[in-house]
């Protein structure tokens, strides 16, 4: 039954009456695409399922092992080059069997028109390659051919022998015409007397060739290329191997294992430079942690003493209060409490500087010379001060002209001053020499006492955290031992060098910085 007009004319307005029907809002739900298909609310697009099915493929991909990845594309790169190999090999086959026919039948027609020019052709010519040959005289009549040959109707009519003959190339000639059921490769001659000589030879030969070898390469390309496969993921095994023992030794390796180290494979390759990395990396591990733990045990100890001694002194006091004299207590509560505070700086500071890696805090320009002055002034006339180019400098080592400037952190750089010239008040009588020159590219900043010195053999030794030598074992005598192994870290810090040297009488610190 056909639809009623009037109810045609309302469905329109109908649709436009729907909220977000409107050709303004966009794509509504259930609208249809350019293109025809329909989206609804919640279903993905096209774009989306590819590309989410795509991100499923490549994640897919790199679950699998390195040798099954390395494998594969080994695979597919060998058959890519097989297949192209096999079809340069085909096409090289078939333009080589080509030019060797058109050559045989060159040469056939070649020696056919010498014999018609010299007028000695046989009346039954033969050809032991079975090219035909057919003889044309000037009249278009066929006068000698070999056996198998038709004898009344040319193989080219009159135009395409002269074509043939101008073009001077063999061609391609459908036999089933003549009765022969094959393919023919023509070459057309002119010979004297209005002669042409017609040389053919069938094509089949090449065909059967080219399908030999079509049929071996398609059968023999597949199992060469499993082969190749095998033996590459044989190889890649091989060459992997190394690669699991590392991992294994990784895996082996624990926080109480005896030896850290990975095991480093024979041959000389890029393995081998690996695992040569990574145990050197073991190694420094190793022995960060070896001086972790030992600054952590030697902390303990140094701060076992102090934390002991205000103990004992506040149960004393606290015991016999009647007879204390709280005062004196006090003193030594704040003596042991202020090497408490010393120790925690120490700690601090070689914190900071392990923390930053070797590099200084900050890498500002520092006047040395200042800053050697400010600093030295605190301790009044138990410290000289000579610096080049000082009117009283006696030492005759003085600069071109300027302050003496080193790149570096002001703070670190006083603190290295402040503890060199501490440990050498602890062991002086005489006043503390503090001495500055510039000497090539470098600030030279010496620290000299006329005190017992130190051996030659323990000058290096000393720079070690928490080192004290045996003269020196007495809490009261010095430090806890981390002041010249803080000066030694902020000195490599800002790329310079410190080292003790004899004073005759005393010991003398050398500190080197580069200059700005």
């Amino acid at each position: 039954m056909a639809a009623d007009p009037a109810s045609r004319a309302q469905a329109p307005r109908a649709r436009r009456d729907r909220p977000g029907a409107g050709a303004d809002e966009g794509h509504p739900a259930g609208a249809a695409s350019p293109a025809g298909t329909t989206f609804h609310a919640g279903t993905a697009s096209p774009a989306d399922v590819t590309a989410h099915g795509g991100g499923r493929a490549v994640g897919l991909w790199r679950r699998k092992s390195l040798r099954f990845r390395l494998t594969a594309v080994a695979s597919a790169v060998l058959a890519v080059a097989l297949v192209v190999s096999a079809y340069v090999m085909i096409a090289v086959l078939g333009n080589a069997l080509l030019a060797t026919i058109d050559e045989s039948i060159y040469q056939r027609a070649r020696d056919t028109v010498s014999l018609a020019d010299a007028g000695r052709l046989p009346d039954e010519m033969t050809s032991p390659d079975g090219t035909l040959l057919q003889v044309i005289d000037g009249t278009g009549r066929i006068t000698h051919t070999t056996t198998g040959t038709d004898r009344l109707v040319p193989l080219l009519g009159a135009g395409d022998r002269a074509a043939a003959v101008g073009r001077g190339e063999a061609r391609f000639l459908d036999g089933k015409p003549y009765g022969i059921p094959h393919m023919l490769r023509v070459r057309v001659l002119s010979a004297d007397r209005g002669q042409t000589v017609i040389a053919a030879r069938p094509f089949s030969e090449v065909q059967t060739s080219v399908s030999t070898a079509g049929h071996v390469l398609i059968v023999g390309t597949p199992l060469l290329l499993i082969l190749l496969a095998g033996a590459s993921w044989v190889i890649i095994g091989g060459t992997l191997r190394p690669i699991a023992a590392l991992r294994r030794g990784a895996d082996e390796i624990t926080d109480t294992a005896r030896s850290r180290r990975l095991p480093v494979p024979e041959a000389r390759d890029e393995v081998h430079s690996l695992a040569t990395t990574l145990n050197a990396m073991l190694a420094r591990l190793e022995k960060a942690g070896v001086r972790q733990r030992a600054l952590v045990s030697d902390a303990a100890h140094e701060l076992r003493s102090p934390l002991a001694s205000i103990r004992l002194q506040l149960e004393v006091a606290l015991g016999h209060p009647e007879g204390q004299d709280w005062r004196e207590t006090a003193e030594g509560v704040l003596e042991d409490t202020m090497r408490l505070s010393r120790l925690a700086e120490d700690l601090l500071s070689l914190a900071r500087l392990d923390e930053r890696g070797g590099t200084p805090a900050r890498g500002e320009p520092v006047e040395l010379d200042q800053l050697v002055a400010q600093t030295v002034e605190r301790y009044g006339e138990a410290v000289t001060v000579r610096i080049a180019g000082d009117p009283g400098d006696e030492t005759g080592r003085s600069p071109e002209g300027g302050p003496i400037r080193v790149t570096g952190d002001a703070l670190d750089l006083s603190r290295v001053l402040v503890n060199l010239v501490d440990n050498a008040l602890r062991h002086t009588s005489a006043p503390v020499v503090v001495e500055l020159w510039a000497e090539g590219a470098d600030a030279v900043l010496t620290v000299t006492d006329d005190g017992p010195g130190i051996p030659e053999a323990d000058r290096e030794w000393v720079f070690d955290r928490f080192t004290r030598l045996d003269s020196a074992r007495s809490r009261d005598e010095g430090g806890a031992g981390l002041g010249l192994a803080i000066v030694r870290e902020t000195v490599h810090a800002h790329g310079g060098a410190v080292h003790l040297e004899d004073a005759s009488p005393g010991l003398r610190a050398v500190v080197r910085l580069p200059l700005s």
